[in-house]
């Protein structure tokens, strides 16, 4: 590993926390473990609380920014799934997700969304709505996007923990596997936070 520490908030929910998994098995887990076998210096702090919508991430946000050491370099957001579970109107995770991406904006941190789509068994309007919501963020915004965090493991119970729901430390693996050089490339394009 090779020079300044770089720090990576991991800002979500159970797909975060690392749900159903053995100590050391989460996504930020993962993901510090391969940025570092990739030659970055990184520390991902996990702050995903299993359950959070994105109402629930939006009233955290600034304490959880306020209490780590020092600015991050980069924060991982990842929302949503639990509003899909409790069928939130679209309209309310977006205005969530502006009001989080507002505040690390205000605050220079650069942000890579993991998103979330809606299973086709709610209806057309409402997956339309809410679908859009993390390209429109990424784009008003300028951060990279994963368009969906989920992509390649859910629906495969090989990856998946037994309620279908959240990834196994296989499906973990399979996520960092894409998401990990997404991360990558963002932090080699960013200068060291101060």
């Amino acid at each position: 590993m090779a020079g300044p520490e770089r720090l990576v908030l991991a800002f979500g929910d159970s797909l975060y926390a690392g749900y159903g998994l053995a100590r050391g098995d989460s996504l930020p887990d993962d993901l510090q473990d391969a940025l570092r076998a990739d030659g970055i210096n990184a520390r991902v702090v996990n702050a995903g609380i299993s359950g959070d919508t994105s109402a629930a991430g939006r009233q955290r946000l600034v304490y959880t920014l306020d209490n780590l050491d020092r600015k991050p370099d980069l924060v991982l957001l990842g929302l949503g799934g639990n509003d899909v579970l409790r069928q939130i109107p679209p309209a309310e995770t977006r205005a969530n997700f502006v009001a989080m991406l507002d505040e690390l904006q205000k605050r220079g941190i650069p942000v890579v969304l993991t998103g979330m789509m809606v299973p086709p068994n709610l209806g057309p309007d409402y997956a339309a709505a809410f679908n859009r919501i993390w390209p429109d963020m990424a784009k008003r915004y300028d951060a990279t996007l994963d368009p969906f965090i989920l992509a390649g493991v859910i629906g495969n119970r090989a990856l998946m923990l037994p309620d279908g729901i959240h990834p196994n430390a296989q499906g973990v693996d399979r996520i960092v596997a894409r998401l990990g050089p997404v991360v990558a490339g963002r932090l080699r394009a960013i200068e060291p936070a101060g």
